[in-house]
């Protein structure tokens, strides 16, 4: 491993876990307001896959989507702001904490409705293939959106079009707050694509390494024209379904056999263990992270909100000199 590479990936980890970390503690002391899901716990999966794009691909992201912006490169203090429904958010403040995203990235949208962002993904990838290009699509989803209608239909979609498109589930165990043993009637997500005719393959989302590998391969096999994979990552959120959920439903030994394989940690020993980095090196990356947390947020709370002139700028379409616009 690249030393830049490992340095890359804790930094972008470890920005997620002190971002979502601390808006949890913003939310508990009514700093901050709104519907908020946190993505803590789950950072090796979504840097592992997003680490593995170029710049110019794309992907689609859910409700907990924070941490697939930080790890896309998105603007911190844009991000925050956008949590805080600032003018300065990446979304102007309208998109609020569920709908973080960046267009400019290849960040297609943050989907509140469940596998709302499968078929949009396999829009990208139909058109990257139309085109003649060879980007590819990731659409991110949790466990819950394999009873969604549209999470079939993207499916069968992309193995009859051959489209350049990773589906990865970030099974955290519960769907909202239904545990995935009782809500699933498979031992695997990933045996569904065995329905569609496409390659299936479950990864331990802590590890990151095993994720960049899994992610790596079906990225390079859709860029060459080979079609989509599913790829279902096991992986834990450590906070609520949203925040204000008291987590009742999650038995505490599960809680502590997942927090003691906490995805910065196991990094953490892997690296170290094998003297590509030191103790020393992911300390320093930690204190530079807290510090550009500090300041993002501190942005977001001082920042504007938007002029109520936009309260519907890009809502509703302008029709000018239209036949009939004297009725």
């Amino acid at each position: 491993m690249e030393r830049d590479t490992l340095l890359r990936w804790y930094t972008l980890m470890a920005r997620i876990r002190v971002f979502e970390d601390t808006i949890h503690r913003f939310v508990e002391e009514d700093r901050l307001e709104g519907y908020v899901h946190c993505y803590a716990g789950e950072e090796a999966t979504g840097v592992g896959v997003i680490a593995q794009l170029r710049s110019d691909d794309y992907l689609t992201s859910t409700y907990r989507n924070h941490g697939h912006a930080i790890a896309r490169g998105v603007d911190l203090k844009a991000i925050a702001a956008e949590i805080y429904g600032k003018a300065a958010g990446v979304c102007g403040g309208k998109g609020g904490s569920m709908h973080v995203a960046d267009q400019r990235l290849g960040m297609i949208g943050g989907f509140g409705l469940v596998a709302a962002g499968l078929p949009v993904a396999c829009g990208a990838a139909l058109a990257s293939a139309y085109l003649g290009r060879d980007r590819v699509a990731v659409a991110f989803f949790g466990d819950g959106a394999v009873h969604e209608g549209a999470f079939h239909e993207a499916m069968d979609l992309a193995a009859l079009w051959t489209l350049p498109v990773l589906f990865v589930c970030e099974n955290n165990l519960y769907a909202e707050t239904t545990a995935v043993d009782y809500h699933l009637n498979v031992p695997r997500i990933a045996e569904f694509s065995r329905s569609y005719g496409m390659p299936g393959h479950t990864v331990d989302g802590m590890d990151i390494f095993a994720v960049a590998e899994a992610a790596g391969t079906a990225i390079a096999r859709a860029r060459a024209g080979q079609g989509p994979t599913l790829l279902e990552c096991l992986t834990y959120r450590y906070y609520g379904q949203y925040e204000g959920d008291t987590q009742t439903y999650k038995p505490p030994d599960e809680v502590a056999a997942y927090r003691a394989r906490d995805p910065l940690g196991l990094f953490r020993k892997r690296v170290t263990d094998a003297g590509w980095l030191t103790p020393a090196d992911l300390d320093i990356i930690h204190a530079g992270v807290r510090q550009e947390i500090d300041e993002a947020l501190r942005f977001a709370e001082g920042a504007a909100f938007p002029d109520l002139s936009e309260l519907t700028r890009g809502v509703y379409t302008e029709v000018t000199g239209h036949a009939h616009a004297d009725r």
